[in-house]
């Protein structure tokens, strides 16, 4: 069982804290177009913390612990792929201007970090009390898997989101982007801009992301802090991820099926492990170091292979996936 103090609850809090303070500062004092080079720094910048914390997390509380955080932290991190396909979507369906977009992605982070923060506790908590939720947990990713492959060549329909629905019928809404500010007044009247409705967008979407990433990160480990730093860390590159590979999203074409058997993998492995502890401890449950070769032999399998694809195809476009088959409209 891991012993986390309150003291470093409260530090690991405060460095996150102090990194998105960091990038919203960025993003209110000088609005601009991240380049690739300023992209590529801070990717790197992110990768790094995340590793010095991985290491000095395995220096201070073991091997073990350190590799369930790797692990975590790469589940979280090819998932978070999958929110960029979205993000670029909504960027593009909303027609976000280059210079709000870092904006618009730094509020969408903090979002995405405050529901899976929620998430976590509810979810350690009910795992604490009711060993059935890995089963639970089990079924869902499985589920989420079959369907993510299904429907793998499709992408999410944003326009079409309830949660955009509804805000656009219940709140009043500017044609421009009125200087990238979220509310404005016009004509005396207090209006919300698009830029607040591609948040609800994207809220929306972390708020999905977040039902499967939880339980894909405790199929790994049980423990609270390790989930939670695992998809803090994974949350924080995510940004300069965005700007870093937008052009080479469309590659990755097997990205979705590749995520679908990651989930399946999890899915039955957390199931595995509620039958070890509920039913019969002679069966047999998927050790950290086997979960992690598996998870990052399937995502080098599945980027070889798109990009394979796309040399021999120029045509082929990668797609998100879909938890849901699109409405056909009548003809």
């Amino acid at each position: 069982m891991l012993e986390i103090s309150l003291l470093t609850w409260a530090v690991t809090i405060g460095l996150i804290v102090a990194l998105l303070a960091v990038d919203l500062a960025l993003a209110a004092m000088r609005p601009h177009r991240v380049g690739f080079g300023e992209a590529s720094a801070w990717s790197v910048f992110y990768v790094l913390v995340a590793v010095g914390f991985g290491v000095w997390f395995a220096s201070v509380h073991g091997g073990e612990f350190g590799a369930e955080y790797f692990a975590g932290y790469i589940v979280e991190k090819s998932l978070s792929v999958d929110n960029l396909f979205v993000f670029v979507i909504i960027m593009s369906t909303f027609v976000v201007p280059a210079e709000y977009q870092h904006k618009v992605l730094t509020f969408g982070i903090v979002l995405a970090l405050i529901m899976r923060g929620i998430f976590i506790a509810v979810g350690a908590a009910l795992l604490s009390v009711f060993s059935v939720m890995f089963l639970l947990f089990g079924l869902l990713l499985l589920f989420t898997a079959i369907q993510l492959f299904r429907h793998r060549n499709e992408d999410p329909d944003v326009e079409n989101n309830v949660v955009v629905r509804t805000a656009r019928r219940l709140l009043p809404v500017t044609d421009d982007y009125v200087g990238g500010q979220l509310f404005a007044r016009v004509d005396g009247r207090r209006m919300v801009t698009p830029l607040l409705v591609v948040l609800v967008a994207i809220g929306g979407v972390d708020l999905l992301f977040a039902l499967d990433s939880i339980p894909a990160v405790f199929g790994v480990t049980e423990e609270p802090y390790i989930v939670f730093a695992a998809n803090a860390f994974a949350l924080l590159g995510l940004r300069a991820l965005y700007f870093l590979v937008t052009g080479l999203l469309d590659r990755l074409v097997y990205l979705s099926a590749g995520l679908s058997v990651i989930l399946a993998f999890i899915g039955v492995k957390l199931m595995l492990h509620w039958a070890h502890v509920d039913i019969d401890e002679r069966v047999p449950e998927i050790p950290t170091p086997v979960s992690l070769g598996v998870i990052i032999g399937v995502l080098v399998v599945v980027t070889v292979a798109s990009l394979v694809k796309t040399r021999r195809d120029p045509s082929a476009k990668a797609h998100p996936g879909s938890l849901r088959g699109q409405q056909r409209k009548p003809e």
